[in-house]
């Protein structure tokens, strides 16, 4: 009440006391709301951070939270309870500490031998997991499975505590208390921030941190009419037919890649391949990622390229596939065998504006459910001025374009009939007696 509290704040605080594992998770924004939090003068940034500590920041220390918690919630263990012996304990253990004063648990091999006991009389294996604390060696594991074989066990599983980013019990809270002098120092890394373009907390995964935040990534479904292109293409005698698909202002959103004659089987996984790219983009990767990870890919079939009129080689079909996006959608002609001229470049689409205080302009065109995802997940966008996950290289593509003419120009005399490359499939110069590939550095005929 001193520190400012109303009696229907405290009486929502005091509901939630039974069911919390610890103090501070009866005071949060979530039980004493928003509206008490700003009139005790803390700013949404602040409550909605996952640091943020409400009886920290009200001045209270470490040493009377962990008494009021202990007084509270209890001690999560019933070593040191008032009548109990020690010789009175062991029926009490469990398979770990409870708490973080408990230290008393049942052994591994308690666990090990009592199945032993059992697995005369069962046919077969004992669905039984054995846990270990999160302090055991690699060598306690190996001689865990190790015993098990010798009494004759046919199965055995072990858990070590706390080996996953989360599991089901916990015999305490992470909390990672300190001391009085280091109660400003918090996370490495600010999981609000973090949740903006995929940096997470060690050991956390990107779908417990968003999970975690309230709100799931939006997916930015494209409109029922879309526009886009379709490319025929040989590849090294396979026709192959690439479609895309595109938002309203221009911006790639979906990938299919369809081959003629083929087999149900790669017809199939290069199928659900580009459905994989496809929800890629539009949950927000950049193209430039797979572009980058899927360019130079070698596989059968592969070879000359016809019909395209700026590809004449590929590595793999996956490899020609984004090639052609990134010339088509990056402007990328260093990754092409014959630039385009000047003036049929494609001019580098922009990408989607999801930063808080932009106006999305595709509104018509994601369902309605998602309207409300995305404008949660604008509040924890990196900074204001971030408007796309990466800036697109329309200035670096006509760098690079310049670039590759002069080139051309310069070495033109030195090429002759140099054959193409046998790794990245450009045209190679000659190096002394043998060629040499300037893209990817391989030579050809010299060591």
């Amino acid at each position: 009440t001193e520190k400012g509290f109303t009696a229907d704040e405290i009486g929502r605080i005091e509901h939630n006391l039974p069911g919390v594992f610890e103090l501070r998770h009866a005071f949060n924004v979530f039980v004493v709301g928003e509206e008490a939090l700003q009139r005790l003068g803390f700013t949404a940034d602040e409550y909605t951070s996952f640091d943020f500590d409400l009886l920290r920041s009200l001045g209270f220390t470490s040493a009377e939270i962990a008494e009021a918690n202990d007084w509270i919630c209890g001690r999560q263990t019933i070593e040191g309870a008032p009548h109990l012996l020690p010789e009175h304990l062991p029926v009490f253990d469990c398979a770990n500490r409870n708490g973080k004063y408990g230290e008393r648990f049942i052994h591994h091999t308690g666990h090990i031998k009592m199945m032993a006991a059992a697995q005369p009389f069962i046919s077969g294996a004992i669905s039984k997991t054995i846990n270990m604390p999160a302090e055991v060696t690699a060598d306690d594991v190996a001689d865990a499975y190790m015993l098990s074989w010798e009494l004759g066990l046919k199965a055995m599983a072990l858990y070590r505590d706390g080996s996953k980013a989360s599991q089901p019990l916990s015999a305490a809270s992470d909390d990672g208390e300190s001391d009085e002098e280091d109660a400003t120092v918090t996370r490495a890394l600010d999981t609000q921030k973090a949740l903006a373009w995929g940096r997470f907390p060690a050991g956390m995964s990107p779908t417990q941190a968003y999970s975690q935040a309230g709100t799931t990534r939006p997916r930015f479904l494209l409109p029922a009419r879309r526009g886009g292109w379709t490319q025929e293409a040989r590849i090294g005698g396979h026709k192959v037919f690439l479609r895309s698909g595109e938002y309203e202002d221009g911006t790639l959103g979906e990938v299919f890649i369809d081959l003629a004659k083929e087999g149900a089987t790669l017809r199939g996984v290069l199928a659900s391949f580009a459905i994989a790219i496809s929800k890629g983009l539009q949950y927000g990767v950049p193209l430039e990622e797979f572009v980058d990870t899927f360019t130079f890919h070698t596989f059968e079939p592969r070879g000359l390229v016809e019909g395209h009129p700026n590809i004449k080689m590929a590595n793999s079909i996956i490899d020609y596939v984004f090639r052609a996006l990134a010339l088509e959608y990056l402007g990328r002609s260093d990754l092409v065998q014959v630039p385009p001229a000047d003036g049929d470049l494609p001019e580098p689409k922009k990408g989607l504006a999801i930063d808080a205080g932009i106006q999305l302009d595709l509104t018509d065109a994601v369902m309605e459910e998602d309207i409300a995802a995305q404008r949660q997940a604008a509040r924890f966008v990196d900074g204001p001025g971030r408007s796309q996950p990466r800036p697109q290289r329309a200035r670096v593509a006509a760098a690079a374009d310049a670039t590759t003419a002069s080139v051309q120009s310069a070495l033109s005399d030195m090429m002759g009939d140099a054959p193409l490359c046998d790794v990245c499939g450009h045209i190679t110069v000659r190096n002394g007696s043998c060629y040499k590939c300037l893209n990817c550095g391989n030579s050809l005929g010299c060591s």
